[in-house]
């Protein structure tokens, strides 16, 4: 009966903990829906546009109403494995078919603070930069100057049969 018991409470420690004994930690799917809208990409969305030129920036909205036409909610969220989850809201209003304007609930990223926030290949981006520096290119030996090569003839060196047999 105590083995029983002990054996339920590690199952139910397991379920709990993001690893098993802080070495192994289960693989976790990556849910992304919606569409990424950043500082920039709003920045392009103007009032007066049409819907189909907005749907054109943005893309399809993730929710649209029937019974609020006159409104398309863009929202967007991400969970990956060893980042933070995000959600954003941005609203895109419409007034005779023209657009009103673009309501986001929080700031938007910037294309590279969203890809930073995202990016879990941190540690493997610390890699040394591929191109040296002007003091790294001065301490390199220079190459030996190739030796003047003897003047080729020019034209065919053997002669060939005919491809065609002579009449």
């Amino acid at each position: 009966m105590g083995a029983l018991c002990v054996a339920m409470a590690g199952c139910q420690s397991l379920q709990s903990s993001d690893s098993f004994l802080g070495v192994i930690t289960p693989y976790r799917v990556e849910v992304v829906q919606g569409n990424v809208i950043t500082k920039e990409l709003a920045a392009l969305v103007k009032p007066g546009m049409s819907p189909a030129q907005v749907r054109d920036l943005l893309g399809t909205p993730l929710l649209t109403d029937v019974f609020h036409a006159d409104r398309w909610d863009y929202v967007f969220t991400i969970r990956r494995q060893g980042a933070e989850p995000q959600l954003r809201r941005v609203v895109a209003r419409f007034k005779s078919d023209k657009l009103e304007r673009l309501i986001a609930e929080d700031e938007l990223p910037g294309e590279r603070d969203f890809v930073a926030a995202i990016d879990t290949f941190k540690t493997l981006r610390d890699a040394p930069p591929l191109a040296l520096s002007p003091v790294q290119l001065q301490a390199l030996p220079v190459p030996p100057k190739p030796a003047a090569a003897a003047a080729e003839p020019m034209g065919a060196l053997r002669a060939y049969p005919p491809l065609e047999p002579k009449p």
